[in-house]
């Protein structure tokens, strides 16, 4: 009778806790690549006092990823860099790296480890005791805002609260208010009814409290320059401050090469890049970054898109697509558009867009597909018809996104505008697209 009751029990325990498994962290594979992706990116750098919550998330991901070996790797590795990071054995951080090892071991179907696990989440809470029945552990507040933000602008909200709850509790987690007023300058960028002055001095504050933090330098920077308080000499420094820094996506080398090509030069944003691929050829990182700008420079800056720097962009790409293999789609995409400025590279493009579109992709990826094609079909000249038909394609994909967005506001301004042969048309099914 008892072994009846434990499996119930064991389950709703688990449902309890605070942990990856329980944080309705349910993307589709493409997503878990890219997330996977960018926390490779990031790098293990001894210091980076993130490192046990980068572990955990990659531990979960390697599971829903089917790699159940790999996982248990990496939940083993966080446990190890928050003890070594807190210089202690035993502590609130490691509440939701046990509930991670807790559900994996269940799901594992090694019962006595999972309830080992939920055992030591158990005398941890009992020793630690929560502030309030409804309220987390900074801890854990912390770790849930950081994980979120990983994932989509939707959990953006979410995450800002955890941090500032987080934060609240113990303010002089530095690293803390660091990636919580990054959220807010991210948040900003795409909801200008937010108070920039008021993001800019929480960043201000935040720099001159982690001085080390040169990604939280140089977006505080970036908005300086902005508002028109720039000097160059200041973005020099800080690029040679980068450049003798471990390659890191959190080294802030991709949001300094925006600053130099807007408030510097192209040329000397150009020169950045290529000094750091020459100093590091083994990262690939800094080579995204490379094609990134290389594909900004032919795509906007047609004055200084020579053939060489075609070539190089066409080189990067094709690079960065060998070195993310399953997350390069919008590489992919940002490739067929380069090819385009080639001589007789229409052909090129299109056979690439071709090959895309005959693959299985999952609605958010598919959709964004669509959408980059409809645009193609109409700057390459090819029947605003056929245009017209992706663009609805990408519409009724049941997924909210900027991509669904961007359709619908274009098939508006075509329906409002010069295309009359399929004006009702349009009309009608614009009306019949359901609210999301």
């Amino acid at each position: 009778m008892s072994a009846i009751q434990s499996q119930p029990t064991l389950k709703s325990k688990l449902k309890a806790l605070q942990c990856h498994f329980t944080w309705d962290l349910n993307p589709g594979p493409s997503k878990l690549f890219r997330v996977r992706d960018k926390l490779v990116d990031i790098g293990t750098e001894e210091g980076n006092r993130w490192l046990g919550h980068i572990y955990n998330l990659r531990g979960y991901i390697q599971y829903k990823l089917g790699f159940p070996e790999d996982a248990q790797s990496f939940f083993t590795k966080a446990a190890e860099a928050f003890c070594n990071i807190r210089e202690a054995d035993e502590g609130l951080w490691l509440v939701v790296n046990y509930g991670n090892l807790a559900w994996l071991h269940h799901l594992l179907g090694d019962q006595g480890k999972s309830q080992d696990y939920l055992s030591k989440v158990d005398a941890l809470m009992q020793k630690y005791p929560s502030p309030s029945q409804h309220q987390l552990h900074a801890e854990t507040y912390a770790e849930k805002a950081w994980t979120l933000m990983k994932f989509s602008k939707d959990k953006q909200l979410l995450a800002v609260d955890y941090f500032e709850k987080a934060i609240g509790m113990q303010p002089e987690m530095v690293e803390w208010n660091s990636s919580y007023v990054l959220l807010l300058e991210s948040d900003f960028k795409y909801d200008h009814t937010k108070l920039e002055d008021e993001v800019l001095e929480k960043m201000r504050i935040a720099k001159e409290q982690d001085p080390e933090n040169l990604y939280l330098a140089v977006h505080y920077l970036e908005h300086c320059a902005k508002k028109g308080n720039i000097d160059k000499d200041e973005v020099r420094e800080l690029g040679r401050r980068v450049l003798g820094n471990p390659v890191s996506s959190y080294s802030g080398m991709n949001a300094l090469i925006w600053v130099y090509r807007y408030y510097v030069s192209v040329d000397e944003a150009v020169a950045l890049i290529e000094e750091a691929v020459v100093k590091h050829p083994d990262e690939r990182y800094l080579k995204r970054c490379a094609a990134l700008l290389y594909k900004w420079i032919v795509t906007f800056k047609a004055s200084h898109a020579t053939q060489t720097t075609l070539e190089r962009a066409i080189r990067l790409h094709e690079e960065v697509i060998a070195l993310y293999p399953d997350s390069s789609l919008v590489k992919k995409i940002d490739l067929a558009y380069i090819y385009l400025n080639k001589n007789h590279g229409q052909a090129k493009a299109e056979q690439m867009f071709q090959e895309l579109l005959g693959m299985d992709l999952e609605p958010a990826d598919k959709q964004m597909l669509l959408n980059k094609y409809a645009y193609y079909l109409y700057v390459t000249r090819q029947g605003l018809d056929r245009s017209i038909e992706y663009h609805m394609k990408a519409a009724e994909i049941p997924h909210q996104s900027a991509f669904r967005r961007m359709s619908i506001s274009n098939l508006e301004k075509i329906k409002d505008s010069y295309w009359k042969p399929r004006c009702r048309e349009m009309k009608e099914f614009l009306e019949s697209l359901p609210q999301l």
